[in-house]
């Protein structure tokens, strides 16, 4: 008799068992789908990130050649300008010489969207 309740609460268990849904998490992902794209990193080897040094030499040869020209009003406009523009020069001169030398990688990025 023992034996007998026995097995009939195990066949119930392990019918129970064969019908529990899946859990949650289980069921969400089944809703939706993993999307993974390609990222490119960039990192510049180079201790002046915002680029001082090529603005500061840049505006400054700019300045000198500026107030080479016109006289009065015009030779301070001058060197205003050639600061302005040397210092702009100077700044993207800095900018391409660091990515020449900076160090990319490519890594994976994935997350998971709803359909």
């Amino acid at each position: 008799m023992k034996t007998a309740l026995l097995a009939a609460a195990a066949i119930t268990l392990a019918s129970a068992a064969a019908f529990t849904p899946p859990p949650a998490d289980a069921q969400a992902r089944r809703s939706q789908h993993q999307v993974c794209r390609d990222v490119e990193t960039k990192e510049i080897q180079s201790k002046d990130n915002n680029r001082l040094i090529g603005t500061g030499v840049g505006a400054v040869a700019g300045g000198l050649l500026g107030n080479q020209v016109g006289g009065g009003k015009g030779k301070t406009l001058a060197t205003v300008a050639g600061a302005v523009g040397g210092g702009y020069a100077g700044n993207q001169i800095q900018k391409n010489h660091q990515n020449k030398n900076a160090r990319y990688e490519t890594h994976r990025e994935c997350h998971w969207v709803n359909d």
